[in-house]
């Protein structure tokens, strides 16, 4: 049975996806660059490899497992971060452009080549 009055929660688009190579460009990680690993809608930010590593303690919860402090990447917030174009290596902003067979593709604005 639906509820009324509750409306279904939208998922945003953002126009950084998984496994693209982006640039920080504000915080304490800003100039390094990464590959995306997890998009986090909910919290407007993503995963990047090797970048805001956060350390955690854990516990052993088996007999096998070891405790202690575990390093992992920590969320940064999508308005901190570029995409970089495969093709120019430069930081840039993104194009939509749709294609003769009806496709829609990311442009690269700076060399205007296909993301």
């Amino acid at each position: 049975m639906i509820k009324r009055g509750l409306a279904k929660e939208r998922r945003k688009k953002f126009l950084i996806k998984k496994n693209d190579a982006v640039l920080v460009i504000a915080g304490d990680e800003r100039g390094k660059r990464g590959r995306v690993l997890h998009v986090l809608h909910k919290h407007n930010s993503i995963l990047i490899e090797n970048v805001n590593f956060i350390r955690r303690s854990t516990k052993a919860r088996r007999v096998d497992q070891k405790g202690g402090i575990v390093e992992k990447e920590g969320p940064v917030r999508i308005s901190n971060v570029m995409l970089v174009c495969a093709n120019c290596d430069r930081p840039t902003r993104i194009a939509h452009k749709t294609l003769s067979d009806g496709r829609k593709v990311r442009i690269c604005k700076k060399c205007g080549e296909m993301i």
